[in-house]
Order: C-alpha cells, then structure tokens, then sequence
C-alpha cells in the first residue's frame, strides 16, 4: 500500500507542476480563455488526491493502532510524523476551497474570469500553497526512500528547490490575478 502511495504522490506531483505552470499562465493573463489540458490536469489530480488521502488515513491509522498498543506515544519523536499528517489535512482543506472558488470561473472575450475574488479568496489560495509546499517538502524524502533513492540529500534538494520556486511563482500568480481582478 506504501509503494501504490508512493507512485500516486509521484504522478500527483507530475500534474501539480503542469496544473501551476498552466494555471499560473491563465492567472497572469499569459494564456488566453480555457485550457483542456490544465482542466484535465486538474480532475485526474483531483481524483488521485483522493486517493492519497485514503491511502494516507489508513495509513495513519494503522501507525496510531500501533502507538497505542505499544503504549509508548513518543509524540516529541514522531513530531515530524504528525506534522506530514497535519499538513495534509490542511492541504486538503485548502485544495477543497480552491475547488470551489475556480468552479464559478467563466471566460470574457477569451479572458479567464471568476464571478468573484477579493481578499479573502486570495488569502485561502496562498494558504494552500504554504501548505502545499510544507506538505510537499516534508514528505520528499520518504517518497524517494520509497522508491529506493538511496542518495536523496541531492535529488531531494533540486526537487524541493524547483518546487519552492514553482510554488512562489503560483503564489505570486494567484497575487498578481488578485491585482488584476481589480
């Protein structure tokens, strides 16, 4: 169940990078009314979200079952075991927000439009990218050790660098679609 998880947060980070790239263009007035594939991105994401998230509770579960019968908590240990989990029910929080904000888009004169976002929309979309990228950047590195990726310190970095990166540049996208919104 582990390695399937693995290979869904694979593919679900594959469609994240394509989602932001093309979500980010509509946002910056780059790329002009729908885009097929960026929707198609974004349902199998979704989808595959999902997914991971059953896996993940179960998952927990299961970890939780194990603490208790073992009687031994060690919750100053596994910090970094509960702060993975945290931060996916917080993603999960915000992609459903995020979803329902961009279900009431429609295009003017071939411009990507929402009937509405104003301060509070922007403050959710950033909050789901710093939680995205806690979420993303805490759990590289059990992915890669799940595939076995033995000398993830480099990989692991470039992976997380680009990600940030991506993740600032969705960030400001969002910003800059507030802005001009107005």
């Amino acid at each position: 169940m582990r390695k399937a998880n693995a290979i869904i947060t694979a593919l679900i980070m594959v469609l994240l990078l394509v989602h932001m790239i093309l979500g980010g263009f509509q946002l910056a007035g780059l790329l002009q009314g729908g885009n097929i594939l960026n929707e198609v991105s974004a349902m199998t994401m979704l989808f595959l979200i999902c997914v991971h998230t059953v896996l993940g509770v179960i998952l927990t579960v299961k970890s939780v079952k194990l603490l208790k019968k073992s009687g031994a908590h060690y919750f100053k240990e596994n910090k970094l075991f509960w702060l993975r989990r945290i931060s996916g029910f917080a993603v999960m929080f915000f992609v459903a927000a995020h979803v329902l904000i961009f279900l009431g888009r429609h295009t003017e004169t071939g411009a990507y439009r929402l009937s509405f976002f104003g301060p509070l929309q922007l403050a959710v979309q950033i909050l789901m990218v710093l939680s995205v990228a806690l979420h993303v950047i805490t759990n590289v590195r059990p992915m890669m050790i799940s595939f076995g990726i033995k000398s993830y310190k480099d990989l692991g970095i470039d992976i997380m660098l680009i990600l940030s990166i991506l993740l600032m540049l969705a960030g400001a996208a969002f910003a800059v679609y507030y802005i001009r919104w107005l």
